[in-house]
């Protein structure tokens, strides 16, 4: 199962913060892909991953965006 979750114009640190909650409500194992305009969210949001037991798969950069694939850990 993927999700996406679209955190385009919040600021730090509101996608992180947002995110943690969004995975804390799906299924292990479940692909959430989140895409967040805050530059910082590619630092923030693998920190807390890291912290939570999530699983970052990819990080990629697009137009401005930054785009996140993430498996929730168990």
């Amino acid at each position: 199962m993927e999700e996406t979750l679209d955190l385009t114009g919040l600021k730090c640190p509101l996608p992180a913060l947002i995110a943690r909650r969004a995975l804390a409500r799906c299924a292990p194992g479940t692909i959430v892909l989140l895409i967040a305009s805050d530059p910082l969210a590619a630092v923030d949001i693998p920190h807390m991953c890291g912290e939570e037991g999530h699983t970052v798969e990819s990080v990629r950069r697009e137009k401005g965006r930054t785009l996140l694939r993430v498996r929730r850990g168990t």
